[in-house]
This record gives structure tokens, C-alpha cells and sequence, in this order.
């Protein structure tokens, strides 16, 4: 436990001071921000999270109308790929969420569009990409056809040709799906060698 106190303390450069202990968290529940990653105490164990590498789960919260009103962050992988399973809903305030979303999203965007420029097949899940398509199963689509990515019933959706085509993928057994969310707004509509849409 020693070591692990370590490393929580000097996971992140620089400790931003915030800590969870919203309506969700239980006494001696914490989770902490620091600038390259979290460290959570969950049930007397103090786990660290890196942003450039951990796999987060999210869970769809359905719409009114049976769409998707949002996704919940329920689970993380820390430095050693063990799961951090997080209090239904989170704790901490909920813009953490959203925090720890971007965050992720800065640190891993940039690597994942390098390795797919080189040739690289990433997986997020029952999903694989490539610079030129995605796709599932015995289902792929060329970026050229695709202009988004949805969640519908938690299931992964793509909209291509003015069309919504929902695959069998489930959404929240999907990591990273903001990241992979975020690699298709830059793909999207892009022929092999554009590297993707700049920046807006």
C-alpha cells in the first residue's frame, strides 16, 4: 500500500487541488485531477489513471424521445489496466466528467492519428479503424461515405450518405468511444493521405 501511496502522490506534475467528494462519493471515497491523469481511493484502494493510456467506459443515458440524452463515466483502467469501477454516476462535480473526457481526448487524439497515418489498425472494442475505413464485424464503411458517429439504444451508429446505419457494436462495452467519437469528426468525408480535417 506504501508503493501505491507513492505513485498516487506523484502521478501528475502538478496537483490541481480537486478532489470528489460530491453527493455520490461514500466516506473515504477521493478522486483527484492532476495534469497528465487521476488517482482515485475507492474502497481503500488508490488507484492511478494516466490520460494517454487508460480505456474509459462510458454508459448511455436514454432520451425522452429513445435517443441519447448523454453517456455517464462509469469505468477506467489505471496505469496497471486494472479497472476502476466508479460509484454509479461518478462523484465530484459533474463537469469532472467532462474534464477527464477532454483530457483523455487531448492526450490520445494526436498519437492515434500518427500510428493510423503509418498503417496502424486501431480497436476500440467490437470497432476497428484505419486511415481509410471503419467498421465492425463483416460491416466497414470508407471515410469518404461517413459524416458521423451516434449512439442510438446503445448501439454504435454511423450516419453515411444521409443515412443512419446502427451496428451491432454496444456503446458501452466500447473504450474510449469519445475518442473514437473524436477521430471521426476529423476523418470523416477524408480520402486516404488528407490526414485527416484540421483543427476548426
Amino acid at each position: 500500500m506504501a508503493g501505491a501511496v507513492r505513485r498516487a502522490v506523484t502521478a501528475g506534475t502538478r496537483p490541481r487541488g480537486r478532489r470528489g467528494h460530491g453527493p455520490a462519493a461514500q466516506p473515504g471515497e477521493r478522486l483527484d485531477l492532476y495534469e497528465h491523469g487521476v488517482t482515485t481511493a475507492i474502497g481503500g484502494r488508490i488507484q492511478v489513471v494516466r490520460y494517454d493510456t487508460t480505456e474509459v467506459y462510458l454508459r448511455p443515458v436514454p432520451s425522452a424521445r429513445g435517443g441519447t440524452r448523454a453517456c455517464v463515466l462509469t469505468c477506467l483502467t489505471d496505469a496497471d489496466g486494472e479497472p476502476v469501477v466508479l460509484p454509479d454516476g461518478g462523484f465530484g462535480p459533474p463537469e469532472w466528467q467532462d474534464r477527464i473526457r477532454r483530457a483523455v481526448t487531448g492526450a490520445q487524439v494526436p498519437r492515434a492519428l500518427d500510428a493510423l497515418t503509418r498503417g496502424a489498425r486501431l480497436t476500440f472494442g467490437a470497432v476497428w479503424i484505419t486511415e481509410d475505413a471503419i467498421g465492425t464485424g463483416g460491416v466497414s464503411l470508407r471515410w469518404t461515405q461517413v459524416q458521423r458517429l451516434g449512439v442510438v439504444d446503445d448501439r454504435i451508429a454511423l450516419r453515411a450518405t444521409g443515412q443512419w446505419q446502427v451496428w451491432p457494436a454496444v456503446a458501452s462495452s466500447t473504450p474510449n468511444l469519445f475518442v473514437l467519437r473524436a477521430l471521426t469528426e476529423r476523418l470523416a468525408g477524408t480520402a486516404p493521405g488528407d490526414g485527416g480535417r484540421a483543427d476548426d
